[in-house]
This record gives structure tokens, C-alpha cells and sequence, in this order.
């Protein structure tokens, strides 16, 4: 797959193209790049998704605003596994968001990008406020000489597989689950900054992480058995996402900590990546640094015999 930023430039012999964000780049996101794969081969043209950056509800400062599932990076990486021939990104902005449906088939899909077939995705909809449907893409199709259908759901154990699904996922602490649904292991990276070194002192030190995307969507409050990727090297680890009400009353921000097994190297300014594996507890106050300190202990007991049994 190839990935083009640059869709000014782009030019091609006929496109089957559908539209979306994607967060996650998941297996929804898999089962659609299927069924456009398909539709391409059938009638002798490339694939390609166009995707916009960033999220259209942060432009428009709409009252709901998506954590997201990726950065920018993460889903430049995820999207270059799908078996597809191109994916094209463009920011998007307000201009973009002014375009009635129409406007934006002709403008943008028929005459800049050459789409013949646009795949719809079963609840996408596009245009100014998103006030028309299929209906409205179907007829403008015909008048365009584009072809529109519509995109079958997935579903997977009764469920149908979404970004905001497998945001609710992360929200209730359901990390397992989350990343069966997405088909990967679910990350976040940062760069190690200077903390209160509480953990040090307690004899279990820790990475405090300060996330490249500030508006990455984090697993629900509590501790986690977690992968560590610290200098190219996975370590096994623990790590707690929450605010700290045993030592700063809970008023502060949620932050993560990492605890790397058998790591005792000084890290700080170096960028770290902590995959989420399993949650362990939930976030708790404890009465005293004695009662956190055994807390710590007893989770890991349990993240070092997650461990064992994945071996």
C-alpha cells in the first residue's frame, strides 16, 4: 500500500475508494478494505481510502470531540498493512466541511481523485453538517458517472465492531477485549519525564510517560500488566493510568507510570512505547504510603503471573 499526503499531485487510471477517519484501523476497517478489494478487481481499478487529519469534530469544536485510538503515526502505520493500493490523506478543514455532498463528489472525488465506485461505509455520511444520505450519493453518483454502493457491517460475537465500540471498550477497563477487536495490541508512547520518585522510594520505580498525542484515548483508571518498548527491547512490566488520590487528593491530571521489570537504567527524555495487555485492578485510595506500597506489591504478584502463563 502505498500512503500519498500529498493528493494535489495524486493522479491515477480510475479509482474504488471509500471515506472515513478510521480510527484504530480495525477489524471493521479490515472487512471494508475486503469488500472494496473486491469491488476494485471486479471492475478493473485501484484501491484506495481517503482519510482526513485531523479528527473532523476537533476543526469544527463540536461539543463531542473523540479520544483518539491513534496519532497520526500510529494510523499511517496501521493503514500501510491493509491490503490496499493507496491511501490518501488530506487535512481537513473548514472549507472541506462546507462542501454539500455534491460539491465534494464532483470537486473532490471526480475531478481531483478519479474515483469510479465509491464505497460507503454503512453509518458514514458526508457533506456539509451531514445532512444528506446514501439516497442523496446515489443520485448525485449517476450524475457524476460514479458508481455508489454501500458497505456491508461487521459483526463479530453479536457485536458491530466500531471505533466508538472499542473506545467504550477501553473506557470500562476491557483491555483484552479491545485488543481482540482491534487485531493488535493497544499502545501508547511518550517521552519519559522527571516525576516525584515516589515509586523509587517505595522500591518499584517507574517511567512517567508523557504522551506524543495528548488526545489518545486511555484505558480506564487502574493498574495494567503491560509490554514496555524501551531502546528497541519489549519488557514485561506494570503500569498505572489514574490520577494519584493516596498522595495528591485526585485533583491532579490522569497520567500513566510505568514499572519495567529487572530495568533499572536512567531513561529520562527517551521515548518509550506501553502496550496494554491485561487490567489488573481498579484505581483505589488508599489510606496510607504503607497500603499503597503492599497494593503495588500484590499487583506484581499478579502481572508477573499473567506473565507466566503466557509463556
Amino acid at each position: 500500500m502505498e500512503f500519498i499526503d500529498e493528493i494535489e499531485n495524486f493522479s491515477n487510471d480510475g479509482l474504488a475508494l471509500t471515506i472515513g477517519f478510521f480510527d484504530g484501523v480495525h477489524l471493521g476497517h479490515a472487512y471494508l478494505a475486503d469488500q472494496l478489494n473486491q469491488i476494485a478487481k471486479e471492475e478493473k481499478l485501484k484501491s484506495a481510502f481517503l482519510t482526513f487529519w485531523p479528527h473532523p469534530r476537533i476543526v469544527l469544536n463540536e461539543p463531542y470531540k473523540p479520544k483518539l485510538l491513534n496519532s497520526l503515526e500510529e494510523k499511517k502505520v496501521l493503514m500501510e498493512r491493509l491490503p490496499i493500493d493507496y491511501c490518501l490523506q488530506t487535512d481537513f478543514s473548514i472549507e472541506i466541511s462546507n462542501l454539500l455532498a455534491y460539491d465534494f463528489m464532483k470537486k473532490l472525488l471526480k475531478e481531483r481523485l478519479n474515483v469510479k465506485h465509491l464505497l460507503i461505509g454503512y453509518d458514514h455520511r458526508f457533506g456539509k453538517n451531514r445532512e444528506e444520505g446514501f439516497d442523496d450519493y446515489c443520485q448525485y453518483g449517476e450524475e457524476l458517472g460514479i458508481k455508489v454502493t454501500q458497505a456491508e457491517v461487521f459483526m463479530k460475537d453479536n457485536f458491530t465492531i466500531s471505533s466508538s465500540f472499542i473506545r467504550n471498550l477501553l473506557n470500562v477497563g476491557d483491555i483484552r477485549l479491545a485488543n481482540q477487536y482491534l487485531n493488535y495490541t493497544y499502545s501508547v508512547s511518550g517521552t519519559v519525564i522527571e516525576g516525584e520518585h515516589l515509586g523509587n522510594k517505595m522500591g518499584y520505580p517507574t517511567a512517567n510517560v508523557s504522551l506524543d498525542e495528548k488526545n489518545k484515548c486511555l484505558p480506564q483508571s487502574g493498574a495494567y500488566a503491560v509490554k514496555a518498548i524501551v531502546r528497541g527491547t519489549s519488557r514485561n512490566g506494570m503500569a498505572y493510568v489514574g490520577t494519584r488520590p493516596s498522595v495528591t487528593n485526585g485533583n491532579e491530571t490522569i497520567g500513566i507510570e510505568v514499572n519495567i521489570f529487572d530495568f533499572n537504567e536512567n531513561i529520562y527524555g527517551e521515548k518509550i512505547s506501553v502496550e496494554f495487555l491485561e487490567r489488573i485492578r481498579a484505581q483505589k485510595r488508599f489510606a496510607d504510603i504503607a497500603e499503597l506500597k503492599e497494593a503495588i506489591a500484590s499487583d506484581e504478584k499478579k502481572v508477573k503471573e499473567f506473565f507466566s502463563k503466557c509463556v
